[in-house]
C-alpha cells in the first residue's frame, strides 16, 4: 500500500512523514508502540502513566534502538514530583519531545529546553494554552472531553481545538475521540497541526495491553464508556479530582462509581484481586468515545496508512 500524503507544517518541520502522535497511555504505549509509530511516519511516544519510574522507562527505552525517526517520552505531573529521577532519566534519553500534563507547574518547561528538547503538554481551556504559551511550551495538545483515560471533561474535542486555535500562536495537536479518517479530516481542516491518537492506536499489536483487555476494546461500542474517579480512590492513586478518567464500563463502575472518597474496603479489595487476575468485569481499561472504531487487532502501520489515506483523501 502507497503512502499516505497527508501532512501539516508543524508535520513537515519535525521531520515527520504523517501528523500523527500517540497519546502516551501508561501501561499501554510502551516502546514498541512508540517505535512502531515512529517507523511508520509519525512521532512515537512512550508513556509513563501512573506506574512511572526510571526503572519502567529504562525497560522501554531499548525498543526505539536503531529506529529511524523522532520519539518522544509523555510524563504524568504528580508522578515526576513523586519519583525525582524520571524527568532528568526522560532528558537523558534524548527524546524530541517531552510531554508533561495533568499539573500547573511548568516549571520542568525550562529544563527540557535546556537540553535542547520541545516541551508539549495537554490544556483543557483557553487559559490553560496561554499559561502554557507563557511558559514556552512548543506545541499544545487539546485534549477534549471525548478521550480516553484521565483529563477534564468540560469541552468537546472540536469546540476546544478550534477556539485554542484561534486564541494562540502555537502549534496545536488534537485529541480526544480521534479515531477515524473522519475524525482526521476535521480536526485538521479546523486548524490542528496534527492528531494525538489514544484508543484507535492501544488495541494494535504492538500496545502493552494484554489480549483480554484487547478483547473489551474490540467489544466495546462508542456508548459503552463512563467517567469516573472511582479505580483512582481504590488504587489510592493522587489524581487531581479535576482530572477523572474516562474507561469502559464494567461491573466495578456500575456499582462503585458515585461514592466519591467513600469506598468501602471491600470494593479496594475486589479492585486488588481482580487486577491480579486481569478480570475486565472489574478493572480499569481506558477508552474514548471512539473504541466503537476498533473492530480488529492490527499492527500499527496499518491502521495509521488507512486513517491517513483516508483522511488525505477527504481533505
Amino acid at each position: 500500500m502507497s503512502e499516505p500524503e497527508l501532512s501539516t507544517a508543524w508535520s513537515r518541520a519535525n521531520g515527520l512523514r504523517l501528523p500523527v502522535v500517540n497519546a502516551p497511555m501508561g501501561g499501554v504505549a510502551g516502546g514498541r508502540l512508540a517505535a512502531a509509530v515512529t517507523r511508520a511516519g509519525g512521532l512515537g511516544m512512550i508513556g509513563m502513566g501512573s506506574a512511572g519510574s526510571v526503572a519502567a522507562l529504562e525497560r522501554e527505552l531499548p525498543h526505539l534502538d536503531g529506529v529511524p525517526g523522532s520519539f518522544g517520552i509523555g510524563l504524568v505531573d504528580w508522578v515526576i514530583r513523586a519519583e525525582a529521577g524520571l524527568l532528568p532519566a526522560a532528558i537523558a534519553a534524548r527524546p524530541t519531545l517531552i510531554s508533561v500534563s495533568f499539573g500547573t507547574d511548568l516549571s520542568w518547561v525550562r529544563a527540557v529546553h535546556e537540553a535542547g528538547i520541545r516541551a508539549a503538554t495537554q490544556v483543557y481551556s483557553i487559559e490553560d494554552a496561554h499559561r502554557a504559551q507563557d511558559a514556552g511550551v512548543d506545541v499544545l495538545v487539546a485534549r477534549g472531553l471525548e478521550g480516553g483515560g484521565h483529563g477534564a471533561v468540560e469541552v468537546p474535542t472540536l469546540s476546544l481545538l478550534q477556539a485554542v486555535v484561534a486564541e494562540v500562536p502555537v502549534p496545536v495537536l488534537a485529541a480526544g475521540g480521534i479515531a477515524t479518517s473522519q475524525d482526521i479530516a476535521v480536526a485538521l481542516a479546523a486548524g490542528a497541526s496534527g492528531v494525538w491518537l489514544g484508543t484507535r492506536l492501544a488495541a494494535c499489536t504492538e500496545s502493552m495491553l494484554s489480549e483480554t483487555d484487547r478483547r473489551a476494546l474490540l467489544a466495546a461500542k462508542s456508548q459503552d464508556t463512563v467517567v469516573t474517579r472511582v479505580f483512582d480512590v481504590a488504587m489510592g492513586l493522587p489524581w487531581p479530582a479535576q482530572f477523572p478518567a474516562r474507561v469502559l464500563r464494567n461491573a466495578f463502575t456500575d456499582r462503585w462509581s458515585g461514592l466519591g472518597d467513600k469506598l468501602p474496603e471491600a470494593a479496594r479489595a475486589a479492585l486488588h484481586a481482580a487486577r491480579l487476575a486481569d478480570d475486565p468485569d472489574i478493572v480499569p481499561i481506558d477508552a474514548g468515545t471512539g473504541v466503537g472504531a476498533v473492530t480488529e487487532v492490527r499492527p500499527v502501520a496499518q491502521v495509521l496508512t488507512d486513517l491517513c489515506s483516508g483522511a488525505a483523501n477527504l481533505l
